[in-house]
């Protein structure tokens, strides 16, 4: 199932948190901090287009292009190579929003 995420009131229990600083990407749930390498040219990430089971379609602002681009991250390698049962972790994920503090 795909759905389409807005940065609208969601269910704080059940929302995850993308965001990214000094070149990595964050990704925030369930008391899990989980960084990992981003593109280098990565300024931010601007909104989350869809979350389908640990797929994410993003926009991202690139330092090379004036406009946003999609990207993609999919979120279950890195949990499997972290030791994380990625479909237990991902299950209760509902929304994904961006934040940057």
């Amino acid at each position: 199932m795909t759905t389409a995420i807005s940065n609208t009131t969601a269910d704080k229990t059940h929302e995850a948190v993308l965001s990214s600083a000094e070149g990595f990407t964050a990704f925030s749930f369930g008391g899990y901090h989980i960084r990992f390498r981003a593109p280098y040219s990565l300024e931010r990430y601007v909104n989350v287009v869809s979350w389908d089971d640990g797929y994410l379609v993003v926009m991202a602002k690139y330092r090379h292009n004036a406009e946003p681009e999609e990207e993609y991250i999919d979120l279950k390698p890195i949990l499997d190579g972290l030791y994380i049962d990625s479909a237990a972790f991902l299950k209760p994920i509902k929304s994904v929003r961006i934040a940057y503090a």
